[in-house]
């Protein structure tokens, strides 16, 4: 019989909890709850949940100084869930290491996809063959052996710096990817706030190369005020 995933709910109101838990036992998951910080953090160093779902507004400790410390020794995926909707919340998380980030109120179905592409991600990084599949959306593939991007069998011809983003896009297809995040990956942890400016030139001359209509597009979405989010494969 395989063995359940477990995850990991950190957060202080317990209707929110209780419906959170309900909705993943109906899945199947393996469940665990917190509802302080220093408890979460005990769980996630003792039971090694496969995912943590972290509200940020917990009575102990701040979400964003827990997301810190755990990142400090482990990779464990990261779904925040809260009640902070401004832009500046969201990206703090994500720069600080969570892979994703719904806020309340979230459909249970919003939630459940979310979860899997965390895990499935998650999966990716640490496959034990090392072997990184093409990613492949409606469409466009990127074989990342290769360094070659096609849409419908037509190769794409990009940039250095137009292929280096959307490589690190697709590594992260279903997460939000911040501009910072995206910036220092591409052009180095000590880039300009110039960056901003020729990251949004790049993203234009890449959907313009991929979108059947920039203005809508169907491969990357804009997070408006926080990155980009490439559908996932």
């Amino acid at each position: 019989m395989p063995q359940k995933l477990t995850v990991l709910i950190i957060e202080d109101e317990r209707n929110i909890c209780d419906f959170i838990s309900t909705s993943l036992t109906s899945q199947d998951y393996r469940v665990l709850t917190a509802y302080t910080g220093k408890a979460g953090l005990s769980l996630i160093a003792s039971q090694g949940p496969d995912i943590v779902l972290l509200d940020l507004g917990l009575p102990d400790l701040d979400g964003l100084e827990l997301i810190r410390q755990v990142r400090s020794w482990s990779a464990v995926p990261i779904l925040v869930i809260s009640a902070r909707t401004g832009e500046r919340d969201k990206v703090a998380a994500l720069d600080l290491g969570a892979d994703d980030y719904v806020t309340k109120p979230f459909g249970s179905s919003e939630l459940m996809a979310r979860i899997r592409t965390a895990i499935r991600h998650s999966h990716r990084l640490n496959g034990a063959d090392g072997v990184q599949q093409p990613f492949c959306y409606d469409g466009l593939t990127i074989d990342f052996d290769r360094r070659q991007v096609t849409l419908h069998g037509e190769p794409i011809h990009l940039t250095q710096i137009e292929y280096k983003i959307v490589v690190y896009l697709a590594e992260n297809s279903g997460r939000v990817v911040t501009y910072d995040a995206i910036i220092s990956h591409v052009w180095g942890p000590y880039a300009s706030t110039d960056n901003n400016r020729i990251l949004r030139v790049n993203m234009a001359n890449i959907r313009r190369k991929l979108e059947e209509n920039p203005a809508e597009p169907r491969y990357i979405l804009t997070e408006i005020g926080v990155g980009y989010r490439m559908r996932e494969g």
